[in-house]
């Protein structure tokens, strides 16, 4: 039993997490309006036009990817019949190959890189983990 729990702890903790993480990405540029001509519809059409973004636009992507690691991470912490933080972390690693995958995928400052792949993924995972009450 114990383990069909540790499985849905990573499920439910990456499906989760994705959640919010999608959430934020869709309403982020209602709250922080985008450039004209910016067009996401598509993956080629945003890597065409992603360069037209101000560092103000890349908030909203931080916190999708900071808030989901985050809430994934808590959720498969409080799931999982043990081993909470290696599950977290292992949460926090999903989406940070997540992440590392989309710096392939379409281009970014190397300043946006840098700080999204070092702090939002990792480090909000142990947070997550810290805000279940594990120890």
């Amino acid at each position: 039993m114990k383990i069909l729990r540790n499985i849905l702890a990573v499920i439910g903790g990456w499906a989760i997490g994705s959640g919010v993480n999608l959430g934020i990405i869709e309403i982020g540029p209602s709250i922080i309006s985008t450039p004209e001509g910016f067009d996401n519809s598509t993956m080629d059409a945003l890597a065409a036009t992603i360069h037209l973004l101000d560092p103000i636009n890349y908030i909203s992507v931080f916190l999708a990817h900071g808030l989901g690691t985050l809430v994934g991470a808590f959720a498969a912490a409080k799931i999982a019949a043990s081993h909470k933080m290696i599950f977290s972390m292992a949460i926090g690693g999903l989406f940070l190959l997540g992440g590392v995958t989309m710096v392939f995928m379409l281009p970014s400052p190397v300043w946006y890189t840098i700080v999204d792949l070092v702090g939002a993924y990792i480090p909000m995972a142990w947070v997550g983990w810290k805000l279940a009450g594990s120890k």
